[in-house]
């Protein structure tokens, strides 16, 4: 196990202790098409009876997404992708206990998003695409997530191999977060993802998880996405609603070598496993 560095994040009514313990975000799509869920909570109710669920579940976070970036996924227009949340986030305003998420790398959603009571937003371009998402973040006091894709999800999965993925994601950081400073956000409102299955091969989904603890000397909170992605699909030979003990395990590996936060679907089982691992890691310290 990798000590992990304490940080703290303030949020707009609250703090998230990142490092004591690992974090859980819970994913809940309000697509038609995601790889994984997408069409099961598209509707409204079903939508908000998951997001209590997620709470009920053990999630420290929830995270909202309105437009899927599975490989090979086209994108939809801001005004469809606020028709899809929106509705979400007034039906939860008010008296939902977590901090909500938004999945998203458009500066109209992001503020209609924001206006409802979100917390985070989650940008998988890393503001590439809207950098105007990163003064209105502050502007609410939201935190920002900052992932490494390469290319576009569109075509991502067909781009060449990176010939060195971790010193392209080490050089990534650096100028990620030095873009987003620029932006006028603070160095405390930044959580770095490493995009696992955004423009990786297998292999390299896997150097990338033993190889977390060398991304957390950008000096930054680490989030990882592994729940159900293709690369256990392809290891294991499941299809995604079989992949939970591929989840399990990748999701013990981010979090032994460094992950403060997990991304997951399956909310309940992913908060034993890391429970189990944080019991670990304090056993070893206390040795």
């Amino acid at each position: 196990m990798y000590p992990r560095e304490h940080f703290r994040i303030p949020l707009r009514d609250r703090v998230l202790e990142l490092g004591p313990r690992t974090l859980i975000l819970g994913v809940l799509n309000v697509t038609p098409d995601s790889f994984s869920d997408g069409g099961r909570y598209f509707k409204l109710a079903d939508a908000v009876k998951r997001a209590w669920e997620i709470a009920d579940e053990g999630a420290d976070i929830l995270e909202l997404g309105g437009e899927s970036t599975r490989p090979g996924s086209e994108g939809v227009t801001a005004e469809e992708e606020m028709r899809r949340i929106v509705p979400v986030l007034e039906g939860l305003r008010g008296s939902y206990p977590l901090p909500v998420s938004i999945d998203t790398s458009k500066e109209e959603v992001a503020q209609a998003a924001l206006e409802r009571g979100a917390a985070i937003i989650n940008d998988v371009t890393s503001l590439n695409k809207s950098p105007g998402i990163g003064p209105l973040a502050t502007r609410f006091g939201a935190a920002l997530v900052l992932m490494h894709m390469r290319g576009r999800p569109s075509n991502m999965q067909l781009l060449p191999p990176s010939p060195d993925i971790l010193a392209e994601l080490e050089k990534w950081s650096v100028e990620a977060v030095a873009r987003t400073r620029k932006l006028g956000v603070s160095s405390d409102k930044i959580i770095l993802d490493p995009g696992i299955g955004f423009g990786k091969t297998v292999s390299q989904n896997l150097e990338i998880l033993r190889n977390l603890n060398r991304l957390t000397k950008a000096g930054f909170p680490l989030l990882v996405g592994t729940s159900r992605k293709s690369f256990i699909g392809t290891l294991l030979n499941r299809p995604a609603g079989e992949r939970i003990f591929g989840t399990a395990a990748s999701v013990a590996v981010s979090i032994m070598y460094g992950a403060h936060i997990v991304r997951v679907h399956d909310v309940a089982a992913m908060r034993d496993v890391a429970a189990f691992m944080d019991a670990l890691a304090s056993e070893r310290s206390e040795a």
